[in-house]
């Protein structure tokens, strides 16, 4: 990723602009320091990790768990069928 001076990236702030919506990432740096870091908002951002599996041991689904209500679908259904 290369690195821009403020006072380029300030006088070449078009062009900077398209190669970021090209794709292309740049660090604006002031007197030899990164500051910022300048790239696209549609860019992908990064996935993150260790949430599946956060509540383990805290919750449990009952083992009927597909299969409640059932018979309230069924009698719904059964309804709408008479009429």
């Amino acid at each position: 990723m290369k690195i821009i001076d403020s006072q380029a990236a300030q006088t070449h702030l078009f062009r900077l602009l398209e190669e970021v919506q090209k794709g292309d990432s740049f660090i604006i740096a002031k007197a030899g320091r990164p500051v910022a870091r300048v790239t696209s908002v549609e860019a992908p951002q990064p996935v993150q990790t260790g949430r599946l599996g956060f509540m383990a041991g805290q919750i449990a689904v009952p083992e009927d768990f597909d299969r409640m209500g059932e018979e309230k679908m069924r009698s719904l259904f059964r309804a709408g069928a008479d009429s």
